[in-house]
C-alpha cells in the first residue's frame, strides 16, 4: 500500500502535469477558447444590435424584439446543467465541439427566418446548442490549467467572449446598413465558421478528464451539494445580478441610440460595441485586482465601476453616453471573471455541474435583464432601464457584504473554539 509520502509526490506530479503559461500547449489552448468564446458570444447576441431594424420589418415592440436575445439565452440557461453531465460522460472537448458546431449550423439558417415567431424559435434552438460550451470550457480549464494560472486562463476565455459580443455586433451593424440585418446575421454566421474550424484544430486533447457515467441520482446529489454551499449561491445571484445589468442596457441601447437627441445610423450604433474591448482588458485584469484587493474587494470595484457607468449614461451628450458604456462593460466583464474563476475554485467535486449552475444563473439574468430592461425602456425610457441596473447593483452590493460579515463571523467563532 502506497505511503502518504508516495500519494503526496504523485498528487504533485499530476499537479506539475498541468498547464501553465509557457507550457507546451498552453498558447494553443488559450488561442483555441479564444476562438470558441468568440463564436460563441457573437451567435448568441447576434440579433441584439439589429433590434430596431428587426422591429421595424416585423412592426414589433422592442420588448417583442427582446425575445429573438432573451430566447437564445433563457434556453441556454434551462440545458446548460443536463448538456453538463453530458460532457462529464463524453469529454469537454468533444462537447464544445459538438456545441459549436450545431449552433454553427443553425445560424446559418437564422437570417431566412420568415417571421418573427420562426426567427425566436431558431433563437431558442441556437442557445439550446450553445448550453454546451460554457460549463464545458470551464471545467476543461479547471481540470487541465495549474490552479494559480486558473483565474487568468478564465479571464481570457471571458475576454473572447466579449471580443465575440463585439465583432458580432459591429459586424452585424455595418453590414445591416448596407444590405439589410439578414445580411448582417448570414456574415456573423461565416465568421463563426471560421472560428470553430480555428477551435478544432488548436484545442489540445484533455490529459486529466477522467469520464464519470450518466447516473442521475449522482447528478441531483451533485447539484443538491452545490445549492446548499452558501458561498457557491452567492456567486451565482451575483453571476445573474451582473448580467442583468448587462443585458438590458445593451439590449436597450440601440433603441436609445436611433432616437433624438442622437439619430445615429445602424452601422454607428453596431460600432459603439467597440467598447467591449474594454471588457477584453478588465476579464484578463480579473486576476491582478484579485491579486491585489481579493476577491470582494475586486467585486467592490467592478460594482462601483458599474454604477457610476449607469448614472453617467443618463446624459444627453453622446461622450457622456459613450463613458457610462465603458464603465458599465469595464465592471460587469470584471466581476463576471471574478465570480465564474471563483466558482472553479470553490467547488472541488462536480465542477461541470458547479459551473453549469453558475452559467445557467448568468444566462438567466441575461434573459431578465433583456425583457425587463425593453419593458422599463418601454415604460420609463433610458432612466427606466437604468433604475433596473441601478437595482440589480445594489443587490450585488447586498450579497458581497453579506459574505464580508459572514467570513467575519465564521473567523470569529473559530477563534472562540479556539480558545477553549
Amino acid at each position: 500500500m502506497p505511503s502518504a509520502s508516495t500519494k503526496a509526490a504523485a498528487t504533485s506530479t499530476v499537479a506539475d502535469t498541468r498547464l501553465a503559461p509557457g507550457a507546451p500547449g498552453h498558447r494553443r489552448m488559450s488561442f483555441a477558447l479564444f476562438a470558441a468564446g468568440l463564436a460563441a458570444f457573437a451567435l448568441l447576441y447576434s440579433t441584439q444590435a439589429l433590434l430596431p431594424a428587426i422591429s421595424a420589418e416585423f412592426g414589433a415592440t422592442a420588448s417583442a424584439a427582446s425575445w429573438t436575445v432573451s430566447a437564445a439565452t433563457f434556453a441556454l440557461a434551462l440545458l446548460v446543467l443536463p448538456m453538463s453531465a453530458l460532457s462529464e460522460r463524453f469529454g469537454r472537448r468533444e462537447m464544445m465541439t459538438a456545441s459549436l458546431c450545431v449552433a454553427v449550423a443553425v445560424g446559418l439558417l437564422v437570417p431566412f427566418a420568415p417571421s418573427l415567431e420562426w426567427l425566436v424559435a431558431l433563437r431558442a434552438v441556437q442557445g439550446a446548442a450553445l448550453a454546451g460550451l460554457p460549463a464545458s470550457a470551464m471545467a476543461f480549464l479547471a481540470e487541465e490549467v495549474r490552479p494559480k494560472a486558473l483565474i487568468a486562463a478564465i479571464g481570457l476565455f471571458v475576454a473572447g467572449n466579449s471580443i465575440g459580443g463585439m465583432s458580432g455586433r459591429i459586424v452585424t451593424g455595418w453590414v445591416a446598413q448596407m444590405w439589410g440585418w439578414r445580411a448582417g446575421l448570414l456574415a456573423v454566421g461565416l465568421m463563426a465558421v471560421a472560428c470553430v474550424v480555428a477551435f478544432r484544430v488548436l484545442i489540445p486533447k484533455a490529459r486529466h478528464f477522467h469520464p464519470g457515467s450518466l447516473n442521475p441520482k449522482a447528478l441531483a446529489a451533485t447539484v443538491r451539494a452545490h445549492l446548499a454551499d452558501p458561498l457557491l449561491m452567492r456567486l451565482y445571484a451575483i453571476g445573474a445580478l451582473f448580467m442583468t445589468v448587462f443585458g438590458a442596457v445593451y439590449t436597450v441601447i440601440g433603441y436609445r441610440l436611433v432616437e433624438a437627441p442622437f439619430s445615429l445610423p445602424q452601422g454607428v450604433i453596431g460600432s459603439i460595441f467597440l467598447v467591449y474591448l474594454v471588457g477584453t482588458v478588465s476579464s484578463a485584469a480579473a486576476g491582478r485586482l484579485v491579486g491585489r484587493l481579493g476577491r470582494r474587494g475586486a467585486l467592490y470595484l467592478a460594482v462601483g465601476t458599474t454604477a457610476a457607468g449607469l448614472l453617467l449614461s443618463l446624459s444627453d451628450a453622446l461622450a457622456a453616453v459613450l463613458l457610462g458604456l465603458v464603465l458599465i462593460t469595464a465592471g460587469f466583464f470584471a466581476g463576471h471573471a471574478v465570480a465564474s474563476s471563483s466558482v472553479s475554485r470553490t467547488a472541488t467535486t462536480g465542477r461541470a455541474q458547479a459551473s453549469a449552475l453558475y452559467q445557467s444563473a448568468y444566462y438567466i439574468g441575461s434573459s431578465a435583464g433583456g425583457t425587463l430592461g425593453a419593458i422599463a425602456f418601454h415604460s420609463g425610457g433610458w432612466a427606466g432601464t437604468v433604475l433596473l441596473g441601478l437595482v440589480a447593483v445594489l443587490g450585488v452590493v447586498s450579497i458581497t457584504l453579506y459574505g464580508s460579515h459572514s467570513a467575519r463571523v465564521r473567523a470569529r467563532n473559530l477563534s472562540l473554539r479556539t480558545a477553549h
